[in-house]
């Protein structure tokens, strides 16, 4: 078992590499919750993730033989990175298996780090049993993405730093994939103060720590899928379990739609840049699976490295979720003046028309009329009834899209 003396040693060992990101309160949070809420702001942290302190702390304990001979991970993209950069502070080489799925700028990430990148199988498992096969051709130090106390010691060091500013704290919210960063954490609060809630937050398309906590044995998944692929793990780490099940108060389900009304909440409020699985803490607290009111509560944002090509996708789910997006088709008139008609009635009531296709061939409709399908940015559900109403009260029939 890992201890709190284990987590200050590291803190020591890797505080020369990394920032000490900060904690700030978040006003749109708080006013949602009706309490006062915090956020640790691990997105900042070199190479976007908090998964560099577990990295450099595995690379700096490694004697001068395993040194020399190189390191390798697998990773969707962050652990990649934290060992591509923890490497190269001290000159080792090392050696990055991502899933073919991983997004290419976390891929260019890693390779900008100085490690060389093998694209193998569709998720983190695949990736993991050919990082072992390829360590053991090649006499490589293998570096776990969770399940290691050096691992977990080093993401413990967040703890440490939370309570330094925040010693009176009630809860901590924390990200869950394979369970390495709410292992390392929840030892370094509960064994300083065991009287602080610690909840984890997975979700919903990669549920095996939430379902090994539940039926308390280990379980694996068949497969995963979820828009936060920092956390898709098939299945967590007997270690990692071991301690979550004796520190852990809970584990919560999000949903992806969830996880995409909190990147956009974060994006558009606090104008801050998380990625999917670094927001599934806020996700949790927005949609109300986690009582606040009455606590001092803090959520850890695990990491901002959001594909770019990404991001369009993910807000625009946001926004159909929060009623601030409207897609529907109607079928018009095929003559002059019958699409500036509609276009009208959405101006009065105020929308903004993002987009229009006119299909005058499809042959689901007849010769003399044209489909429209049109759509609008709103500001909201209520917008959208509005909108909704007038069109129909000059006749038109809206076929929905979404």
């Amino acid at each position: 078992m890992i201890s709190l003396e284990d987590i200050k040693s590291a803190w020591e060992r890797i505080s020369q590499f990394i920032h000490i990101t900060p904690v700030e309160s978040s006003r749109t949070l708080s006013e949602l919750s009706g309490n006062k809420i915090y956020l640790k702001l691990e997105n900042f942290q070199k190479t976007g993730s908090y998964k560099v302190r577990g990295a450099l702390n595995k690379v700096l304990r490694l004697g001068e033989v395993e040194r020399s001979k190189g390191v390798i991970a697998a990773s969707a993209g962050n652990h990649a990175q934290g060992v591509a950069y923890a490497a190269s502070q001290v000159r080792v080489p090392s050696t990055i298996v991502m899933p073919e799925t991983a997004p290419i700028s976390k891929i260019s990430a890693t390779k900008g780090y100085g490690a060389e990148v093998v694209l193998w199988g569709e998720d983190f498992d695949t990736a993991y049993s050919k990082a072992l096969e390829i360590a053991k051709e090649r006499g490589l130090t293998f570096i776990h993405a969770f399940n290691d106390p050096d691992i977990i010691a080093g993401q413990g060091t967040i703890g440490l730093e939370i309570l330094k500013v925040m010693e009176d704290v009630d809860l901590v919210i924390v990200p869950v994939g394979g369970g390495g960063l709410i292992s390392g954490v929840s030892i370094a609060l509960k064994e300083t103060n065991p009287r602080i809630r610690v909840i984890g937050i997975q979700a919903e398309g990669a549920s095996a720590v939430y379902s090994s906590f539940k039926e308390g044995r280990l379980i694996e998944l068949s497969k995963v899928s979820t828009i936060a692929d920092g956390i898709a793990i098939r299945k967590p780490g007997d270690l990692t379990m071991s301690i979550i099940q004796r520190y852990v108060d809970d584990v919560i389900l999000v949903s992806d739609e969830e996880i995409s009304s909190a990147i956009l909440l974060l994006m558009e409020r606090a104008k801050l840049v998380v990625e999917a699985a670094g927001a599934v803490g806020v996700a949790a607290a927005i949609s109300g699976k986690i009582p606040l009111k009455g606590v001092k509560a803090l959520i850890i944002l695990s990491g901002g490295n959001i594909d770019v090509n990404m991001i369009a996708r993910l807000i625009e789910r946001g926004l159909i979720k929060t009623g601030r997006l409207l897609r529907f088709s109607t079928t018009l008139p095929d003559r002059p003046g019958a699409l500036a008609g509609i276009l009208k009635v959405i101006a009065e009531e105020r929308g903004n028309v993002i987009s229009i296709n006119h299909d005058r061939i499809n042959l689901r409709i007849r010769p003399a009329e044209t489909e429209v399908s049109i759509t609008i940015e709103t500001s909201g559900g209520e917008h959208i009834e509005r909108i909704l109403k007038s069109l129909k009260l000059h006749g038109y029939k809206i076929k929905f899209e979404w």
